[in-house]
């Protein structure tokens, strides 16, 4: 699977900031990714290296609104990345820097 087809988006919520602080990282990534996927997705797409990933699915959730009609949220799937030494990563911007 390609890298951009892997990862969807970086996850931006109060408790992934917190986590950042430790080289802990958050995404939505393809539901159907592998961790092993996720781990060369993210050396590709931004140049770090990954000691370790964590995945989180998240069902089907159905809601029901007025007179019966049923809301449905896709299936997800999330991923915690932990980065090797202390390299920070930009998540709001994918590529390797250019090289000077």
């Amino acid at each position: 699977m390609k890298a951009l087809y892997t990862i969807i988006s970086p996850i931006v919520t109060e408790k992934a900031t917190k986590l950042a602080e430790s080289m802990t990282y958050m995404f939505y990534v393809n539901p159907k990714a592998t961790k092993i996927e996720v781990k060369q997705a993210v050396k590709e797409l931004y140049g770090a290296d990954v000691a370790k990933v964590r995945s989180i699915n998240s069902p089907v959730k159905t809601k029901l609104l007025k007179r019966s009609v049923v809301n449905k949220r896709d299936e997800m799937k999330k991923v915690m990345i932990t980065l090797k030494g202390r390299k920070k990563l930009d998540v709001t911007r994918i590529g390797k820097e250019p090289k000077k």
